[in-house]
């Protein structure tokens, strides 16, 4: 397409990505389209094409039991079925009979399904379930491909005629066979196939002993073929039933695919279905392997990268072990041009190519290594400038190329515009070229374009401080190893730490700071400061990182005190219950003990026992009466809490690990998926509105965790 144009892709190295899609491809239909693959603009189409690639994800990683996409195509059985009177190859037969078997697998697992993957459905508009065109070619083919017997009366009377000459032809020969073996004529190998005709192995000394024909000899000639004389004509009979085969084949055939042209439109169907969802499971499969997501897409120009990944860097790392730090880039209307620096090798280009690979794969009907909370939009055209573009062909230096490039960028861009600029404004003296990079700059930046830069240019950063929709970014770096973090940060300019690389690379300090003597006193200046805003707020970001896990063990301490208190309170509880019952039993028993010993047993009285006997039923009266009224108690507090259920149990604030029940309006929270503070604005039930940095978010409670 000619928004995007050839270096773009290049650039971006889009065409690796390419490549990796053809791997997956099966037939020459869709391999073909995926090498020719390349960004659309119409964004219906591309939404389209998304949308189905999502559907086929989910059908994966959801494990429906989805049929394989084994298949060949149809392209030269479509060309011969119009043609009248034509015949279809065997092999032709065979594809268009699993080409019909797997579309009927297909339309089944669809079956019922049509509504949770609409767009994959529509595929089958021209499809339909049938067996008509399999039961048909089952008729003439066996499993092995073989035209059957039966497939017409005169082919089965002709292979039977076929069977008969052919028992008569081995019967004569070994007949023969047995004859000449007594008589030592025959070589070692005794018979041989000439023609696809048995014939005799004879020593040459006793050819003319032999009746037959001679049909050739062995290379020494000391062996010759000989065919017995009983056997020709019954060979050409043979040959002859062949021939009459043959025909019979081919007129069965003949019919077979008149019959078969009758479903034209569906074969046709057949092949486009079919060739269709090989293109959209490539996509599906790199999909699966580079862990893609579908975005959610915005009418409007905005960008929100959440846990971005360079595919390439990100497959690259993986082969050989490394980790791949993910990156937050956000861009709208009022951040739409975001200047990143900071020191060399410390990821600039790489989080710039991350923006414009993706959006190239995304706009090519690709998934895309992103959270699924990230927002994406279209643009009508990526423009790029990165790299040593040197053409010798053209005698163009760097620069000269640079600023054709820029020609043409100045002519060409507008809002719906993505332009990525590497190295902006070098490759001619830092002055000048700083001050034309600067004019360029703002041009740019008037026609409200959408762009990321990189830049080393000091004047640059301060531009973009300046304009009300530009915004500063860097790639941060450990000031105490000197070590770049490969970590992007919004809303600030970094330093260059020119001198600091400088240092790492073995340069001596004293050559260092002879060169800082040598330089513009205010540019010292700023790159300290920018230096030392980033000390502090390295410094700050492992203070607060400190301070949530500092918290986080306190909480835990704190829940697991609880918990331990409420077992030892609910142990201590069980055995006063156990102490009081067991005192109980003592008194009773010693209560029982005293009426024992006043119990009179030798005693002549009738009535000795008798006023013993009146305490010991009052004592029992009392007791019993006791124990009523505690069974009445708990009867009468069981109804109670029947009547009136308990309240749900709230979670005290100490069993809330992330504090949530702390979060009011202006406190500072931290989003739990990305790690991002921001400041509490307003809260709507369980929806608050965070201020993060220069953006502002409505976040459920949920997703968020207290910091102060």
């Amino acid at each position: 397409m000619d928004s995007f144009d050839h270096h773009t892709l290049v650039d971006l190295e889009f065409p690796l990505i390419r490549q990796w899609l053809v791997d997956y491809g099966k037939g020459p239909t869709a391999r073909k389209r995926l090498e020719e693959l390349v960004p659309l603009t119409h964004f219906p189409t591309i939404e389209n094409e998304l949308k189905k690639v999502n559907e086929l994800v989910s059908i994966r990683t959801e494990g429906n039991p989805f049929p394989a996409l084994d298949f060949e195509e149809l392209t030269a059985e479509l060309k011969l079925l119009p043609i009248r009177d034509a015949v279809l190859s065997l092999e032709g037969y065979i594809r268009i009979s699993q080409c019909s078997t797997l579309v009927n697998s297909l339309l089944h697992f669809f079956d019922k399904r049509e509504k949770d993957f609409p767009l994959l459905w529509s595929l089958f508009n021209e499809s339909y379930f049938t067996t008509e065109i399999i039961d048909a070619i089952d008729k003439v083919f066996d499993r092995a491909g073989n035209v059957k017997d039966d497939a017409s009366k005169i082919l089965s009377d002709i292979r039977q005629k076929i069977k008969v000459v052919r028992n008569q032809i081995n019967r004569n020969f070994d007949k023969e066979l047995r004859k000449l073996l007594k008589e030592n004529v025959l070589g070692d190998t005794r018979e041989a196939f000439v023609n696809d005709r048995r014939v005799l192995t004879i020593l040459s000394t006793h050819k003319r002993k032999i009746s037959g024909t001679v049909v050739g000899s062995s290379k020494t000639g000391s062996l010759t073929f000989i065919e017995p004389q009983v056997n020709i004509q019954l060979n050409n009979e043979l040959e002859m039933l062949l021939d009459d085969e043959r025909k019979e084949i081919y007129r069965i055939l003949q019919a077979l695919t008149r019959e078969v042209s009758v479903f034209l439109p569906l074969i046709k169907s057949y092949q486009h279905v079919l060739t269709q969802l090989d293109f959209i499971n490539a996509k599906s499969q790199l999909a699966l392997e580079l862990n893609c997501v579908l975005p959610g897409i915005q009418s409007e120009t905005q960008i929100e990268l959440i846990n971005a990944f360079h595919p390439i860097l990100w497959r690259n790392n993986k082969s050989i072990g490394k980790q791949t730090l993910p990156q937050y880039i956000r861009m709208d209307k009022t951040s739409r041009i975001l200047v990143i620096s900071g020191p060399n090798a410390g990821g600039k280009s790489i989080t710039l190519k991350t923006i414009g690979l993706l959006q190239l794969m995304l706009q090519s009907g690709l998934l895309v290594p992103v959270d699924p909370n990230s927002k994406m939009c279209f643009f009508q055209q990526i423009l790029t400038d990165i790299g040593d573009n040197q053409s010798i062909e053209n005698e163009l230096s760097t620069y000269s190329y640079r600023l054709k490039r820029m020609k043409h960028f100045l002519t060409v861009a507008n809002k719906r515009t993505l332009l990525l600029l590497d190295e902006f404004g070098t490759g001619s003296d830092p002055d000048l070229g700083g001050a034309l990079a600067e004019v360029f700059f703002e041009e740019l930046y008037n026609r409200k374009s959408f762009g990321v830069i990189t830049t080393h240019y000091s004047n640059i950063k301060l531009k973009a401080d300046e304009l009300q929709n530009a915004v500063n970014g860097c790639m941060l770096f450990d000031t105490e190893t000197l070590e770049p973090l490969y970590k992007f940060s919004m809303g600030q300019p970094g330093s260059s730490f020119t001198f600091e690389v400088a240092q790492i690379n073995g340069i001596p300090i004293s050559l260092i700071e002879e060169a800082k003597t040598r330089m513009d006193e205010r540019k010292v200046k700023l790159d300290r400061l920018l230096n030392e805003l980033q000390k502090e707020k390295t410094y700050l970001e492992r203070l607060n990182k400190e301070h949530i896990e500092a918290q986080k063990l306190a909480d835990e301490a704190r829940l697991t005190f609880v918990d331990r208190k409420e077992r030892l309170d609910e142990k201590l509880k069980n055995q006063q219950e156990l102490s009081e019952r067991n005192n109980k039993y003592i008194n009773a028993g010693k209560k029982m003990l005293a009426y024992i010993d006043r119990y009179a047993t030798k005693s002549r009285k009738k009535d000795a026992n008798s006023l013993l006997l009146e305490d010991l039923r009052k004592y029992l009266a009392v007791e019993k009466g006791k124990t009523e009224a505690v069974v009445n108690e708990a009867k009468r507090k069981a109804e109670l809490n029947s009547k009136n259920p308990k309240k749900k149990k709230i979670i005290p604030p100490e069993k809330d690990p992330n504090q949530q029940h702390r979060i009011v309006i202006g406190s500072t929270v931290r989003m739990i998926s990305t790690k991002q503070n921001g400041t509490v604005e307003s809260i709507e039930g369980s929806n608050i509105s965070v201020v993060f940095g220069f953006m502002r978010m409505k976040v459920e409670r949920e997703k968020l965790c207290w910091v102060k």
